[in-house]
């Protein structure tokens, strides 16, 4: 169902005061805007005033949602310092829980391997708000959440190179507004794709976690291997087992308004080692933080994580059993993965790949992002930052900038014909999200390409949209021709493909080309690495430390 369904009655907060706009709720709900015509590119009402000290007056409800967030991962990282000699016990295995991968329609194939024969491995992290424990209840839940549908309010996609030399994160924040696509729950319930654009948390309820890898999958084109789903209830006694996770502010912080507001976080300025619920506070911490955003909470989800593991690698009180079987009980109950890595063994060989990269070599990034409406929160993916970072990704290409080898050579080494004997296809394909296609784009392309020596290129009427250009080929014959028309309009070899559903040469003109005559080149990076834009956090930097709200300091 789109976003101009009947369903919404409810409004969910997210603890912190904001109400989440949900699928299938009418954009007249709550009676606080005018008629808005439903459909492709309509903009969600804005339901939030605007964060401030005293949280714009809004009624005290649902204060302690607590993000769910990547424990599952450390507690991975756990279990691989841990040694073999309890970790076999058959118990654990009983404690985790699994579901599908994917629940969509379309797979991303998995890269090419190395040279070595080795291959990346892409992991989703998946932090969901569902209360349905005493434990997540006791930590803050509410229990009119108890049985709703879960968010996933949380959403890391971590990267593992190739030659497991380097780890790259990026996080999406929970309010980012996505087309979901059509999913399939294992029991045979079918989710439509939306028409509209969703808050990608709301992905989590359409079938469950394998929603959410399929709607990263449509995003990013980036092959997903595996996905861990977390829940809060571990964080606690992991901060605990470790002695605590350092963390940094740059003054005095608490997160608190007038109104009943925000996390509770109270901390002096400098650094401080948080355990317990405290941890729990400072993962959640939106207000108080930079500028009150969902993005400052991100960024202070780095902080920590990089400050667990680095913790988690040097800290002796690791090699105590009784801590270490606690915290391996905790960590099992807290997770659900999917169906491949549903055993302690499995779980054991996957924490070795991840403790092969020396924390200097991980990144964390933010997908950059661009406000989408009057919410500050409500954000679209950044088209050419965002692009850049996920290209990278799915080129395996570090984000600290520090590649290990040269990049292939993807020129193919079939033959090429004439550039004047040459067909090529041409459609219009930049109505994408409810926009307009540009006025006779595939017209100027087809113009600039016969001025280029493609004298048998051509117009297709037929409107394919797509949000990158692409360039497709049925068969290995015609891969050097596809080829040259990339070259001559100055298009990566990246985005030449293969596609059985190609009669011939197809070049879709996307919405990241909507004029001239040579695709415009990407400047989101800087020194060879990730986007500034997409503020990349290096494992080893100890000096990280969170910027404080005004209005927040005591």
């Amino acid at each position: 169902m789109g976003r101009s369904g009947v369903r919404g009655e409810r409004t969910r907060m997210d603890g912190l005061g904001e109400p989440a706009v949900h699928a299938g709720e009418s954009v007249q709900d709550e009676g606080l805007h005018e008629d808005v015509p439903a459909g492709d590119g309509t903009e969600l009402p804005d339901r939030t005033p605007r964060a401030g000290r005293h949280g714009g007056g809004r009624p005290k409800r649902r204060r302690h949602r607590i993000l769910r967030w990547t424990a599952g991962v450390l507690a991975v990282l756990v279990v691989g310092t841990a040694g073999a000699g309890y970790l076999y016990y058959r118990h654990l295995n009983g404690n985790i829980k699994k579901d599908k991968l994917n629940l969509g329609e379309s797979n991303v194939a998995k890269p090419t391997p190395n040279e070595a024969g080795q291959t990346p491995l892409n992991i989703l992290l998946i932090g969901s708000d569902s209360r349905n424990t005493k434990e997540n209840l006791k930590l803050g839940g509410h229990k009119q959440s108890v049985g709703a549908p879960p968010l996933a309010d949380v959403q890391m996609l971590l990267h593992v190179s190739a030659d497991r030399s380097n780890m790259s994160v990026i996080s999406m924040p929970r309010d980012t507004m996505l087309k979901i696509p059509k999913c399939t729950d294992p029991d045979g319930k079918v989710y439509p794709s939306t028409t509209s654009l969703l808050m990608t948390n709301e992905s989590l309820g359409r079938g469950g976690p394998g929603c959410t890898v399929a709607t990263w999958q449509e995003l990013t084109g980036i092959h997903i291997d595996h996905f861990m789903k977390i829940e809060f209830s571990g964080v606690v006694s992991m901060a605990d087992a470790i002695g605590g996770v350092p963390v940094c502010v740059k003054q005095n912080v608490y997160s608190h308004t007038s109104k009943g507001a925000g996390s509770g976080l109270r901390l002096k300025k400098g650094t401080t080692a948080i355990k317990g619920e405290d941890a729990l506070r400072w993962l959640r911490t939106r207000y108080g933080f930079e500028d009150g955003t969902d993005l400052g909470r991100t960024h202070a989800q780095h902080m920590y994580m990089n400050s667990m593991v680095r913790e988690l690698r040097k800290n002796a009180t690791l090699t105590n059993p009784n801590q270490l079987r606690k915290l391996a009980e905790q960590a099992t109950k807290s997770l659900m993965v999917d169906e491949d890595i549903a055993s302690v063994t499995k779980l054991y060989d996957l924490a070795k790949q991840l403790q092969k990269v020396p924390t200097k070599r991980i990144t964390m990034t933010t997908m950059p992002t661009v406000q989408w409406s009057q919410n500050i929160n409500r954000v679209v993916p950044k088209p050419d930052d965002a692009d850049q970072l996920f290209t990278m990704v799915r080129d395996d290409e570090p984000l600290d900038g520090k590649a290990s080898k040269k990049k292939p050579d993807l020129t193919s080494k079939d033959p090429t014909a004439a550039d004047g004997a040459i067909p090529v296809i041409v459609r219009n394909g930049t109505a994408v999200d409810g926009q307009a296609p540009t006025s006779r784009r595939a017209t100027a392309v087809v113009t600039a390409l016969q001025g280029k020596g493609f004298a048998q290129a051509k117009v297709d009427p037929q409107n394919q949209p797509e949000e990158k250009t692409v360039i497709s080929y049925p068969s290995a014959d015609l891969e050097g021709d596809a080829q040259s028309v990339a070259k001559a309009i100055g298009l990566p070899l990246t985005a030449v493909r293969k596609s059985t559903e190609s009669s011939g040469v197809t070049l879709v003109v996307g919405a990241d080309w909507r004029s001239g005559g040579t695709f415009p080149k990407s400047t989101a990076t800087s020194d060879g690495g990730a986007p500034k834009s997409s503020r990349p956090l290096n494992g080893d930097d100890t000096d990280a430390c969170m910027d404080i709200q005004e209005g927040y300091t005591w």
